[in-house]
């Protein structure tokens, strides 16, 4: 186990605020220190499974606030402890409302060139060191969690019952939720009656939201591939059977499961996001590995690809002539897989109607399905047993995504290394949105 130091940080008190206050006002107050809570964030981005720092800055927060804070809730498969973190606030009988927030960033090398951007780099699990960013909004998440916690407090007169906040580990790994789960969640802390969450975009601009009820975001699936060869001298190809050559074949040919099996009307992405194979240029290696992921939005489109990949894994090593010993494999990550996404229609509609008196109707808008993944929706357990609600945060200064519209481009997105939030407006927004949803929900 890695160890880690936690950075010094000022917990900033929350504001004293008036019962009368409402959440606009209250929000504006507290919007200054949250921005800079979240160019801290930002600054000093952990990766999955290592969010010390993180959680712990969330922690804080929420008891500085007044809420009973659990730290190192969730283990994952291989029995180690992971860093999400619960905050509880009882507020006399009623509903049960959990507010989940991600807080984990990605190995990428940050380009945006901001005053606060990271200059982070740490070991991944497999040990390589990489450069960390928040290309995907996390910090942004926690420091509206973090808001939303505080203005929650301060509005206590307008609404009743639990809230549960939950800063949620290895959402890009999409590992933590089933983690948390595993290490008995609802048993510890009670189940709730609904969930709620967000995430921000470069799709629209800061200071609006959207929304989709029903099925908004795909599955996920991740599988490793790995395909054998006969190793050997570069110069003697034919005394072996390349790896590299058959990998190569073999990403060519799954990109048709996708344009010649699946049906068209049913959306469905293949990836082969990394590869790995060989030591030197004139040595033919003994075998290459694959890991993919693949989105859909029915379990018979995920099937069909599972399918195609298996089929054409054991085409591969038939063609290449090579023993049982010797053939491709497909292995199926479970643990690394996560449900459609599903926006509980009736709640959702609430939620809309929410948003639309709390930020104005123009600045409320229904968004298409996604095939991004998202591993909230297991927090509703199968069957989407628990109602669960997740809208969607503009990011993007209005002028510049506008231009780029205009030219016909996109701004750059999440998981890019140029993804740029404009943190005031888009954490002011996030906030009252989030606040207000919570406060309708517990009413």
């Amino acid at each position: 186990m890695r160890s880690f130091a936690i950075a010094a940080f000022v917990c900033l008190p929350l504001s004293a605020a008036p019962a009368a206050q409402d959440v606009p006002s209250f929000v504006n107050s507290e919007t200054p220190a949250l921005v800079d809570t979240y160019k801290d964030i930002h600054a000093h981005p952990e990766l999955s499974h290592f969010e010390a720092r993180t959680s712990h800055i969330l922690a804080e927060a929420l008891r500085a606030a007044g809420y009973t804070v659990t730290e190192r809730v969730g283990r994952y498969p291989d029995g180690s402890q992971a860093y999400g973190v619960v905050g509880v606030l009882k507020n006399g009988p009623g509903p049960t409302l959990m507010v989940r927030a991600d807080m984990d960033a990605l190995p990428i090398v940050e380009e945006t060139g901001v005053p606060y951007a990271s200059h982070v780099t740490m070991k991944d699990l497999a040990g390589q060191t990489v450069g960390v960013m928040h290309a995907c909004g996390h910090d942004v998440h926690t420091t509206v969690m973090i808001g939303t916690a505080r203005a929650m407090v301060a509005m206590k007169s307008q609404w009743h019952g639990t809230l549960m906040l939950v800063g949620q580990p290895s959402e890009e790994t999409i590992d933590g939720a089933k983690a948390m789960l595993a290490d008995h969640l609802y048993k510890r802390f009670g189940r709730p009656d609904r969930i709620i969450g967000l995430h921000d975009t470069n799709g629209l601009a800061a200071g609006t939201v959207g929304v989709r009820s029903g099925a908004s975001a795909a599955s996920s699936t991740s599988i490793d591939v790995v395909i054998r060869g006969i190793g050997g001298h570069g110069a003697y190809p034919n005394a072996g059977r390349d790896p590299i050559t058959l990998a190569a074949l073999y990403i060519t040919q799954i990109q048709t499961i996708v344009s010649r099996e699946e049906d068209p009307q049913d959306p469905t992405v293949v990836t082969v996001g990394h590869i790995e194979g060989g030591t030197k240029r004139n040595i033919i290696p003994d075998q290459v590995k694959l890991e993919l992921t693949t989105r859909s939005f029915s379990d018979k489109s995920r099937d069909t690809v599972i399918r195609g990949l298996e089929q054409m894994a054991a085409g591969i090593t038939a063609s290449a002539g090579l023993p049982p010993e010797k053939a491709t494999t497909v292995t199926v990550l479970d643990d690394e897989s996560t449900p459609v996404l599903y926006n509980d229609p009736a709640q959702t509609a609430l939620v809309r109607a929410t948003l639309v008196k709390a930020l104005g109707a123009d600045n409320v808008s229904d968004i298409p399905r996604a095939m991004a993944s998202e591993d909230v929706g297991v927090f509703a357990l199968p069957n989407h047993e628990i109602p669960l609600t997740y809208f969607i945060l503009g990011a993007m200064d209005p002028v510049k995504l506008t231009a780029a519209h205009a030219a016909g481009k996109e701004l750059p997105g999440p998981h890019t290394s140029r993804f740029e939030p404009l943190p005031e407006p888009t954490i002011r927004t996030g906030v009252t949105a989030m606040t207000s949803v919570a406060i309708s929900l517990l009413q």
